[in-house]
């Protein structure tokens, strides 16, 4: 009798959980698809998002774990992770008064690590996609051979999966297990580039202009490269990316002691438009923000400026 019962219950409860795991793919599909950032990166209103983005982010953890095969949302979540990071605890952070030196470095410590869960999923969709491959980026010929295998649709996860590493290590340089890693993300972001120089209009070339301009030369830094990457950047939105104005005045002009370039190109920054692009108005509003402290807190970075009473 209990068998009978059973094989009556057994196929529809395998048909409920077959439709659990479609719902739960439906979803995923949903929130990963082309345009579904949109709600987040074309907002006027950072500290909205920045309230709504924690939620968000469980939300896709919460769906990765019971699809956890599912590419996009291991993408999506990833790099939310190092948005989020970025953004929301190591920008405000950064502009904390000197007298909450405590503050800032426990929120740059968080930032961290933040960063670090956003690269272990990024770099577990890629082991998924391309098996082995976490175990062959630890030596370049291997990683080489992965590399080439990847595909132009791969560009975004190499990218995200380089910004989260460097940025955590660049806020702990003595962390030597991720300073021994930069000749894997140069591997890795020199692909991404090669499969799709266009990726986020400019977000390769500005993340590049940050990445050749501040590492040394011993560990990949090449200025020359930099400031090729900062043009690209301005063609390819028409002078209207603020993230390349900032970068160039943080790795470019701070190292040389250029304050006159420096204050222009943050002007220039301020100058653009937010609204002239509803897909990066939220990102040129918070960057703009970091101009303008940047430019009101030159002294910080120019040894000749005087220093205001009071500091």
């Amino acid at each position: 009798m209990k068998n009978r019962i059973f094989c009556a219950i057994l196929p529809p409860l395998a048909a409920l959980l077959c439709l659990g795991c479609s719902v739960n793919t439906l979803v995923a599909n949903a929130l990963t698809g082309e345009g579904s950032s949109a709600v987040f990166t074309g907002d006027s209103d950072p500290e909205l998002v920045g309230d709504a983005l924690p939620f968000a982010i469980k939300m896709y953890e919460a769906l990765l774990d019971s699809t956890p095969k599912h590419q996009g949302l291991m993408r999506v979540t990833g790099s939310l992770f190092v948005m989020y990071a970025n953004a929301f605890v190591q920008g405000p952070a950064e502009t904390l008064p000197l007298q909450e030196w405590q503050a800032r470095e426990a929120s740059l410590k968080r930032a961290k690590q933040l960063y670090l869960r956003g690269n272990v999923i990024l770099y577990r969709a890629l082991n998924q996609k391309y098996p082995g491959f976490n175990a062959a980026a630890a030596k370049e010929e291997t990683l080489r051979v992965f590399l080439k295998k990847c595909k132009k649709e791969d560009a975004g996860l190499l990218y995200w999966a380089v910004a989260g590493g460097l940025a955590a290590f660049s806020l702990d340089i003595f962390d030597f297990e991720l300073a021994g890693r930069i000749p894997e993300w140069k591997l890795m972001i020199q692909r991404a580039y090669e499969l799709d120089p266009n990726f986020g209009g400019a977000s390769l070339d500005e993340f590049l202009i940050l990445f050749y301009g501040s590492l040394p030369e011993l560990l990949g830094g090449d200025k020359e490269r930099a400031k090729h990457h900062f043009q690209l950047a301005l063609e390819k939105t028409g002078g209207k990316s603020a993230g390349a104005y900032i970068s160039y005045a943080q790795s470019i002009c701070v190292p040389a002691q250029d304050y006159d370039t420096f204050k222009d190109y943050l002007e220039k920054a301020l100058a653009i438009d937010p609204d002239a692009d509803a897909s990066t108005r939220l990102v040129t509003i918070i960057s703009q923000r970091k101009a303008r402290w940047m430019l009101e807190n030159a002294w910080n970075y120019f040894s000749f400026l005087p220093i205001p009473s009071g500091y």
